[in-house]
């Protein structure tokens, strides 16, 4: 089976002042090896499903699997684990830790997977010099441009290897010519094992998808893979 993650009647209600169904039921299988994009209005869900694949909310009802296990949301010690180790997640707006310089903020995120400090210093001077900051080690983020932030950041999403990639519309703040670097770069950590998925509003990059996914309605409609 090729299949990583699979959703099974993946329901999201969120209630204030009503209540509001984000998410109805989806149902869908995320392959290895492939690179998706989720499109779909502000407000459509794009982002509460990636907060759900990654285990930082929970479902109202339904089921996630990864590599055919069930999630547990009520296991949130184990999910932190398993996301530190599995998961890497790129945000639109960087979400560095602002006292660390960009060599620290990528190796803390190896540290908080268990791994001791002088492995994850190595690997985080690796992966930086692979996204072009092999001078930019000991900058802050207020001393870094926008796109050079969001290559800390995609460095920080592959300090430990993981399986799956969940970027929230990882160019959305940057000019058109850095975004385009951004999203090859982005591109380039697909491999047979692992799959990505990034949310946009931007049909340029979605185009470039594996599988275009749209959120209508609060359900998953192909558009094409």
């Amino acid at each position: 089976m090729n299949n990583l993650i699979q959703l099974s009647n993946l329901k999201k209600t969120f209630v204030t002042e009503k209540k509001v169904n984000v998410l109805k039921k989806i149902n869908y299988k995320f392959k290895k090896g492939k690179i998706y994009s989720l499109m779909g209005p502000s407000g459509s869900g794009k982002s509460t499903l990636l907060n759900l694949l990654s285990l930082i909310d929970r479902p109202s009802s339904g089921s996630i699997t990864i590599e055919n296990k069930n999630i547990d949301f009520k296991d949130s010690q184990k999910n932190d684990l398993l996301r530190a180790k599995k998961i890497g997640i790129i945000y639109q707006q960087d979400n560095l830790l602002s006292d660390f310089t960009a060599l620290e903020n990528v190796y803390l995120a190896s540290l908080a997977a268990g791994n001791n400090k002088e492995f994850s210093i190595s690997q985080s001077k690796i992966l930086l010099r692979k996204v072009g900051l092999t001078n930019r080690l000991n900058h802050y983020p207020s001393q870094l441009s926008g796109g050079e932030r969001q290559r800390v950041a995609i460095a920080r999403a592959l300090i430990n290897n993981p399986q799956v990639i969940l970027a929230d519309e990882p160019t959305g703040s940057l000019d058109l010519e850095t975004a385009k670097d951004i999203f090859e770069l982005l591109k380039q950590q697909i491999n047979p094992n692992r799959l990505i998925i990034f949310a946009t509003h931007n049909r340029f990059f979605a185009d470039k998808s594996d599988c275009l996914l749209e959120i209508v309605n609060g359900n998953i409609r192909t558009i094409n893979g």
